[in-house]
């Protein structure tokens, strides 16, 4: 880790009961880590609103016996090949499928395709985790 740097700061006390608070509900061993994760948090949320490169899964939750679904899915995933790392496709049961597509490229790219592979008929459920590359946290 780089050389440490120690910070005073002022702020409300009802404001530094519900930094303990969270701290103590989050399981951190101190307010310091807890409060180096919310900063990294907001990088990676200004990095999406540059529309940087970064990292994000998207996973659906779908009725596989939808007329042309897989079709459907594989086609935007073969439309956007250049972005996507990884793929993982889960049976959840005789009807439903879960799949995980893990994908690289500028944000405004990710959040196309995860907006695209969630409207058609039969996707149950998506949602877009978004992570930076790591660059911008170093």
């Amino acid at each position: 880790m780089s050389d440490l740097v120690r910070l005073s700061f002022s702020i409300e006390q009802p404001l530094v009961d519900k930094l303990e608070q969270l701290v103590a509900r989050s399981d951190y061993d101190n307010r310091s880590e807890f409060i180096r994760d919310m900063i990294r948090a907001k990088i990676v949320e200004h990095a999406w609103e540059a529309d940087e490169e970064a990292i994000g899964t998207i996973t659906l939750v779908y009725n596989h016996h939808s007329r042309l679904l897989n079709e459907k899915l594989t086609d935007l995933q073969h439309d956007y090949h250049q972005m996507i790392l990884a793929t993982t496709h889960v049976h959840l049961d005789a009807h439903l499928c879960a799949e995980m597509i893990m994908v690289r490229g500028h944000a405004s790219d990710i959040r196309q395709l995860a907006n695209l592979l969630q409207q058609p008929k039969g996707v149950l459920h998506a949602t877009l985790s978004m992570t930076s590359t790591g660059k911008q946290l170093l």
